[in-house]
């Protein structure tokens, strides 16, 4: 059987679709796309769904977000966004609220996050604002009441 599949695979004339379908895995690609209206959503859903390898698109205008499922590659969805419609898209750049150690830190808190959500902290760049120091760790300790040997003014 393997040498029956290698040799098909040679003389395949179909432009390696099947082929190039194996290799590709099944992925969920969640995007943040301002959505105004139905109207937006409506053309949103209609671009997604055509594109090949979808096999599911979910839109949530309230969030401002769209997930697709299908065998596609996360550049090809975005970029198919912005061709279509017209409007910006990027990569859905928040996580749950639990998630995130200090979820009030200036890298990390967004006013325009929905509900429950801060910015994903992954990003080397808000990573450093996000933890805190060995330095500021030992004062802080310091100073706390949970520490028996802390100073005695307090």
């Amino acid at each position: 059987m393997g040498v029956l599949d290698h040799v098909s695979g040679i003389f395949d004339c179909s432009r390696g679709s099947a082929r190039h379908r194996k290799h590709q895995q099944l992925q969920t690609v969640q995007l943040k796309v301002r959505i105004d209206c139905e109207g937006c959503e409506r053309k949103i859903r209609r671009s997604l769904e055509g594109m090949k390898g979808v096999n599911q698109v979910v839109v949530d205008r309230k969030a401002n977000k769209v997930t697709v499922v299908g065998y596609v590659e996360p550049s090809k969805v975005i970029s198919r966004v912005a061709l279509r419609t017209g409007k910006k898209a990027e990569l859905w750049p928040y996580v749950p609220y639990d998630t995130v150690a200090h979820p009030y830190t200036a890298g990390v808190y967004d006013k325009k996050a929905p509900a429950g959500y801060v910015r994903n902290n992954q990003d080397p760049q808000v990573a450093q604002f996000a933890r805190a120091s060995s330095f500021e760790v030992r004062y802080t300790n310091a100073f706390s009441d949970e520490n028996t040997s802390a100073c005695a003014v307090m």
